[in-house]
């Protein structure tokens, strides 16, 4: 049975959505121009205020309709088929509801709603002209799920589409039109992670907060109020550079944790979409903070502010129009939206230029010249720097816009991005990021010393001595070398002592003033722990060996890198690791109900998908979590590889990095982490055998001994110490007229002995063989027959590739300091904000904001 009533009810939530941002746009509108009417004024007011609610409350309808068919496993509905299954745990399943295009801007539409109606109840002054804009956009956004047709004409992708309605011309839904699939295709194994369920809502969240003051500005153009916004903007632009910030990082860290290219920022098209409006964003911020301060950078505030908020609206073209194709690995495909995204695009951007164009000359300036001494001088270029830095990767990553923009007239264009984007992106972004700790440094310093000519050297020279012999003394401690690394380094360590220095003496003061100390310390952490774990990442599982571990180009590229660089591990057998001693210890899988990993050869597949039937009692860390036979639920695409580490001082501790399989996605490779407070020890498997497939054993080889004679399996000698009669044969219940014999097989290993116990019996009249696997050596024996005549026993031998995962690990050096370092830009940006809002509560109760 189809469930179409939860799906036509979110669309008419869907089409309500729209048709109230319009009213409640229209309702605005209105409002504004009837201000010098107060009457008439407060009546658009009321109204639209309603219109607005009504679209909140269908926003949530919508929401809550996508959920409740994702949460039921409606596979009726095209979107919960491509995006959740049976199996997803909770967790997944919410995190599945914005994996699609729709949900996203569904994530979006929300944010929104939930940021207008705060509007709405804590700015009443601003209330017509600011959500005059935040409705209109909200009606833009809706339109993106609205997924009407109207002839040729086709609006938005609706959430709430069918699978029949989705693929027409399958078979399938031609001979069943109500067939329902019994389990959806499920999330994507990158995503099932824990950072997917917080990381999208704050970034989002952050793609919402750009509107804000952006709304302001261009209110503020509107009602030529040109200044006056700036005050109920300047603590929102700080909370959204916050949480975009936040986002991106987040972002970072889920990279970090889950991918193995062994690194948190790649400079992937998306990465920079989001990277570039955050840069602008922070510039904005510090001109608004100079112009509340100064009365300066007034018209630089305006048109920063209009331009974050349209290159979040570009970066939502970039990656959800198909325009970058194979160029990223995060970019959704393209659902015909590229039209409406670039309508959405241009029609705010004639908006706000339009209005800034037509209002430059009334915008008030400073006459004044800005002295090199001056605190609105070293923010200005602060800003100047961020902006550059944005231009920088705005301009590359737009190559493939620019191929579309030719070849719409008629041309051909075979520009590409660049081969090695870390390398031509890192190179120049290093110099803006020793500018930017350099400004920063100074900015505060003038700011705060009130410095002029006559004394500002003398002002800086203790910060710059102990900078200089903080950096000496690393330079000689970890032999940086690289004059560029040494720069930024020095400049970090600069903008810390400067910083550090003004924020014990504001703290003295007034600590609620401090917020910008902080948060210039928490961006000179961040430098300089991506310095040191990117800049100075070192490899450790190196190849000391002649031989080659793969001749695929993978591994012979760059002189052979990744054979110099990664070592086999085979299974139970150890291995030295520069300081370590390393020993692949098998495979794991992750039960539910039990701690940690659960040895995959102590469970076996149950007639459930899903399940596995324990082969023996489960115990971990001295407790009994399951028992021989008892059902256990498994996180079936995941395959943990433990590896055990010995330190040369008899420390051990193990890591497991996973390989997910996944028939939409093959084998995706995770590492796993240890970290420490100097380094992070990081690795991940880049070759392992496909856990799902069944071993594929030779033909068996047959040997007929008796007792103490030698034979060789495999290029192994193994003795036959002796047959014995047992009584007990796992897994097999033996009574008083059954026999069996256990033979005691010695196999002489490299390292050590080992030690095979085949078994042969006579139960109910039939013969019945046990075989024993020898995982280390690739062995299986099998006894096969007696001959009490002449004292002789038969066993077959079947070998196989011995189990075994080629690893690579790294030390990233100072790692910690960029996470503690984002964790301090925070606190300074809570400080900040809450200051900053504080300020503007207070004017606004008094009727002057």
């Amino acid at each position: 049975m189809l469930h179409t009533d939860i799906g036509n009810t979110g669309h008419l939530m869907v089409i309500l959505a729209f048709v109230t941002a319009l009213v409640a746009t229209y309702g605005y509108f209105r409002a504004v121009r009837s201000e010098a009417l107060s009457s008439e004024s407060l009546v658009w007011k009321r109204f639209s205020r309603v219109a607005f609610y009504a679209h909140s409350a269908a926003v949530l309808g919508v929401v809550i309709s996508l959920f409740y068919i994702i949460r039921n496993h409606y596979y009726e509905y095209n979107y919960a088929y491509e995006y959740s299954s049976n199996t997803l745990p909770l967790q997944y399943i919410i995190s599945s509801f914005w994996h699609g295009q729709e949900g996203s801007f569904l994530l979006w539409i929300f944010w929104n709603a939930v940021l207008g109606i705060f509007l709405i109840f804590t700015n009443r002054s601003w209330e017509g002209s600011l959500m005059t804009i935040f409705s209109l956009v909200q009606a833009f956004l809706v339109s993106m799920i609205l997924g009407v047709v109207i002839g040729e004409l086709k609006v938005g992708s609706s959430p709430f589409m069918l699978l029949r309605d989705a693929f027409p011309d399958a078979p399938v839904f031609q001979a069943n039109p109500n067939l329902v699939p019994k389990d959806g295709k499920g999330m994507n194994p990158l995503l099932q992670n824990y950072w997917m369920v917080i990381h999208p809502p704050t970034l989002f969240l952050g793609f919402a907060t750009t509107l804000i003051p952006f709304a302001y500005c261009v209110a503020g153009l509107w009602r030529r109020k040109y200044s006056e916004w700036i005050r109920p903007a300047l603590p929102w632009a700080l909370f959204s550079a916050m949480v975009l910030g936040v986002g991106i990082l987040m972002g970072a860290y889920w990279a970090y944790e889950t991918l193995s290219f062994g690194g948190y920022w790649s400079w992937d098209p998306v990465e920079n979409a989001v990277y570039v409006p955050w840069l602008v964003l922070i510039a904005t911020a510090h001109t608004m903070i100079s112009y509340k301060k100064s009365e300066t950078a007034l018209k630089s505030s305006i048109v920063l502010a209009i331009a974050t908020f349209i290159l979040i609206l570009y970066a939502t073209f970039l990656t959800r129009s198909g325009v970058l194709g194979n160029a990223s690995v995060h970019s959704f495909t393209d659902l015909g939206l590229s039209g409406q995204l670039l309508i959405y695009l241009f029609t705010f951007l004639i908006l706000s230029v339009y209005l800034a164009v037509t209002r430059w000359k009334e915008i008030p300036s400073t006459e004044k010249e800005i002295s090199a001494y001056s605190r609105e001088f070293w923010i200005f270029m602060g800003a100047t720097t961020l902006c550059l830095a944005a231009f920088q990767v705005l301009f590359t990553t737009s190559i493939p816009v620019y191929n579309q923009i030719v070849e719409a007239f008629g041309f051909v264009s075979n520009v590409a991005l660049p081969t090695d984007q870390i390398g031509h992106y890192t190179k120049i972004q290093l110099w803006f990021a020793v500018g930017i700790a350099v400004f920063s440094a100074i900015g505060q310093f003038i700011w705060w010393k009130k410095l002029d000519q006559s004394n500002v050297w003398d002002a800086f020279v203790w910060p710059s001595v102990i900078a200089l012999l903080f950096t000496a003394g690393a330079i000689v401690l970890t032999e940086i070398k690289n004059p560029v690394y040494i720069a930024l380094l020095l400049a970090a360590v600069f903008s810390i002592v400067a910083n550090f220095s003004i924020l014990i003496g504001v703290f003295k003061g007034n600590h609620k003033l401090s917020g910008g100390s902080v948060a210039h310390i928490g961006v000179a952490m961040m430098l300089i722990g991506i310095l040191y774990s990117s800049g100075y990442s070192r490899v450790v599982s190196l190849n000391d060996t002649p031989y080659l571990i793969s001749k695929d180009e993978s591994f012979t590229k760059n002189n052979n890198k990744e054979n110099k660089e990664n070592l086999i591990l085979f299974y139970n057998q150890p291995a030295r690791m520069g300081e370590y001693q390393i020993t692949y210890k098998g495979q794991r899988v992750e039960a539910s109900g039990i701690p940690g990993y659960v040895r995959k050869d102590w469970v076996m597949p149950a007639d459930v998908p899903y399940r596995v039937t324990a082969k023996k009692d489960i115990v971990q860390n001295g407790r009994k979590y399951a028992g021989k036979g008892d059902t256990l639920e498994i996180s079936a695409e995941n395959t943990y590889y433990e590896v055990e580490y010995r330190t040369r001082s008899g420390k051990v501790f193990s890591l497991y990095p996973r390989a997910q399989v996944n028939e939409r996605m093959g084998n995706v490779l995770s590492p796993d982490t240890r970290h420490s407070a100097g380094y992070d020890l990081y690795n991940y498997i880049n070759y392992a055998p496909d856990p799902t497939q069944e071993r594929e054993w030779s033909k068996a080889e047959k040997f007929t001994v008796s007792v103490q004679d030698t034979f060789f399996v495999n290029d192994y000698v193994a003795v036959l110490d002796n047959v014995a009669r047992v009584s007990d044969v796992e897994g097999i219940v033996l009574t008083s007229s059954d026999a069996a014999v256990k033979a005691n097989i010695r196999v002489l290993g490299k390292d050590r002995d080992y030690e095979v116990g085949p078994t042969f019996m006579i139960k109910d009249g039939l013969v019945g063989r046990t075989s024993e696997v020898v995982e280390e050596l690739g062995l299986k024996v099998t006894f096969t027959d007696v001959n009490p005549r002449e004292g002789t026993f038969s066993f077959a031998v079947n070998t196989t590739q011995r189990d075994l995962i080629v690893l690579k690990v790294m030390e990233k050096p100072l790692i910690n300091v960029l996470w503690i370092g984002t964790l301090v830009l925070v606190l300074g940006f809570v400080m900040a904000i809450s200051r900053r809002y504080n300020e503007f509560a207070k004017m606004r109760d008094k009727g002057l904001a």
